[in-house]
């Protein structure tokens, strides 16, 4: 009978441990794919793939703009609205910024509870028969969270793939360190549909190189980065051209790596 539970256990645990083998050598794959980078920037992103996929499925073409261009052809004035605008200590945390994360998960609770409150007090309904729209959820990640989602995760929110964000931020920052991690994150990020890095999104907005922008024009940039698909139909609007003032005046105390 103790022969029995023993096989049985050693079956039992077999899948486990080669669950967790599996899982080890992800992470090894990730911290490999990071060290490259060091010397050797990114061909593309997961985000990126999956963008490439949506636009053949939707549209059956590719109107892509990308140009990667080192930190040196940026001009400082985007780098500083940049982080101006999404995440202020970013030369001072260690990749995540747990009071944000505290803050933007408080946050969501509250939008959850008074959507339920909503719902309940006066159910509605749109014209089409479908549910009103999911409640939008504040994520609270720093630059570094952003890059390791871009380049490695999908964009589904779970509990696993949030801690997964979380593992790969302290990866970058202690392999790459914030001047590698800026960089990548400039000539990689969406600056609308098809449209990516710094380099791309100023030849098309301003007609200029990435080298040539100004405060208010790199602030204007920075801008659009929570929802660049939406910003890029109107980039001259109201709220974006005086939320760029707003970033223009937080600039000069915004410190760079």
């Amino acid at each position: 009978m103790a022969v029995a539970a023993a096989t049985w256990r050693r079956r039992a645990l077999r899948p486990l441990a080669l669950l967790a083998l599996c899982a080890v050598a992800l992470e090894l794959v990730f911290l490999l794919r990071i060290a490259l980078m060091k010397v050797v920037m990114p061909e593309s992103t997961t985000f990126q793939r999956s963008e490439i996929a949506r636009l053949l499925v939707t549209k059956h073409e590719i109107a892509w703009s990308q140009d990667a261009v080192p930190m040196s052809r940026i001009s400082t004035n985007l780098a500083r609205a940049v982080v101006a605008s999404e995440d202020a200590g970013f030369v001072d945390h260690d990749g995540v910024e747990w009071d944000a994360i505290e803050k933007a998960w408080t946050r969501n609770e509250r939008a959850e509870e008074r959507a339920q409150q909503r719902a309940v007090q006066r159910p509605v309904r749109s014209r089409a028969g479908r549910p009103p729209p999911p409640v939008k959820v504040v994520g609270g990640s720093t630059i570094t969270q952003q890059l390791a989602k871009n380049l490695f995760l999908s964009g589904e929110r779970t509990v696993l793939r949030k801690g997964q964000e979380l593992l790969l931020a302290y990866a970058l920052e202690a392999i790459l360190g914030k001047s590698r991690i800026l960089e990548i994150y400039l000539d990689n990020v969406e600056w609308g549909e098809g449209l990516f890095g710094a380099q791309a999104a100023a030849r098309h907005y301003f007609h200029i190189d990435a080298s040539r922008l100004g405060a208010e024009q790199a602030a204007r940039l920075a801008v659009m980065l929570p929802a660049p698909k939406r910003f890029e139909k109107n980039p001259d609007s109201a709220y974006v051209v005086g939320r760029a003032s707003t970033i223009v005046a937080r600039m000069g105390a915004v410190d760079l790596p």
